[in-house]
């Protein structure tokens, strides 16, 4: 872990070079514009083709059958699928509890407009399975598709762990696919795979950046870069412990960043002594004068995760605003948030917290708004939406509201 020491006279300034700290990924654009080419023109075979050529393995067929999720989740070790349903209930609690009902609003002139949410028919769930299987996030996506009313969820997943984590958590589809070439299946349709409406998951660069072309002709969550994590420190948290949540937060590999910010020089150089050199993710020690920069550091980094650990810190909880997760008190590790706490662990990367969220039933559903004008309703309204029109040059939006005018209609 490369570590970086820094002292923040200037918040805003040293979260800038703390990010700077990451190098940019090369640009995919062009090689995942191919990929997306190929497999809208040739469909299953494409894909198949793709699969041989970037793992080594070609499919015999790309939807995983019944039997086979059956195997695959009767092989689980009994405390992992234990484990993977504790996670499935409480992602399934936290997301439930987003969900809101129609909302009915009677305005002065006499019209009624309802808000309804509607679910999408069909989502998909991408998860990383290339270097190593990711169930955690099989379980964040369609624990969450689900509570959110989508009729058909589908999920790609090549690993028999991660299609046992589709099985349990009760995916219809399950495709023995990844990478690019799976965004664009979900995307465009295949003779296998029926197009869906949403997108949403974490993984590598190509899948991202598919993810970001195909947007558009489909809903994404949004675009996952490297993870990031930011502790707060102050006195009375445990170098010891917050040097275990930097390295667990290292093992998300290269262009990973872990900041840890505190006032104490000793604490900082207690936590870089406990970390030394296990992964290629970079290390910040920012030092600043007091708890309000440490804030202002935090709000200008907005970090995928924030932990805040010490009574000072932990005050700062209800006025963050720029934070994908916010984990508060000692005990409350980033880990368990990747796993079990009920959070959802997609969360917005590259500084994207200040305007993007976390995974939830908002990624599948949209807001429709249903308007019931009566005739006087219509009457009070026209002489208003007619001005308007008239000023933009709509003269038939005009004619069409002033011929209701007389609210008779």
């Amino acid at each position: 872990m490369a570590v970086e020491r820094l002292t923040a006279s200037d918040p805003a300034a040293a979260a800038a070079a703390v990010r700077a700290l990451v190098p940019t990924g090369s640009s995919v654009a062009g090689a995942v514009r191919e990929v997306l080419e190929q497999v809208r023109d040739g469909g299953d075979a494409a894909i198949c083709a793709l699969e041989e050529r970037f793992t080594g393995v070609r499919p015999v067929g790309l939807r995983v059958s019944e039997p086979a999720l059956e195997d695959a989740l009767s092989a689980l070790d009994r405390p992992v699928r234990d484990a993977l349903e504790l996670a499935r209930r409480n992602v399934d609690t936290v997301a439930r509890s987003g969900l809101a009902g129609d909302r009915v609003i009677d305005l002065p002139q006499g019209q009624r407009i309802t808000l309804r949410e509607v679910p999408v028919r069909r989502a998909a769930v991408y998860a990383p399975g290339g270097q190593a299987p990711y169930p955690s996030s099989i379980v964040m996506g369609v624990a969450t598709a689900r509570a959110a009313g989508v009729a058909e969820v589908a999920v790609c997943a090549t690993h028999p762990v991660m299609q046992a984590a589709a099985a349990l958590c009760g995916a219809d589809e399950v495709y023995a696919m990844g990478g690019a070439q799976a965004v664009a299946a979900f995307a465009f349709g295949t003779e296998s795979v029926a197009p869906v409406d949403v997108i949403v998951g974490p993984g590598s660069l190509y899948a991202q950046e598919a993810k970001r072309q195909v947007f558009g002709r489909v809903g994404i969550d949004g675009f996952a870069g490297p993870s990031d994590l930011v502790v707060i420190a102050t006195p009375g948290a445990d170098p010891a412990q917050v040097a275990l949540d930097a390295l667990g937060q290292a093992e998300h590999g290269a262009g990973s960043v872990v900041a840890v910010v505190a006032t104490d020089a000793a604490l900082l150089a207690d936590v870089a002594a406990r970390t030394g050199n296990p992964e290629p993710a970079l290390l910040a020690l920012v030092r600043v004068p007091d708890v309000e920069a440490a804030l202002a550091f935090s709000e200008a980094f907005a970090p995928e995760h924030l932990q805040l650990c010490g009574t000072e810190a932990e005050a700062l909880a209800p006025r963050v605003t720029a934070a994908g997760c916010v984990f508060v008190g000692a005990a409350a590790g980033t880990a368990y948030g990747d796993y079990v706490a009920g959070s959802n662990h997609v969360l917005p990367t590259e500084g994207a917290a200040r305007f993007a969220s976390g995974l939830g039933v908002r990624h599948f559903r949209r807001t429709m708004n249903v308007v019931e004008i009566g005739p006087e309703a219509a009457a009070a309204l026209a002489p208003a939406g007619a001005a308007i029109a008239h000023a933009e040059g709509f003269t038939a939006h005009a004619a069409s509201m002033e011929a209701r005018m007389d609210g008779r209609t």
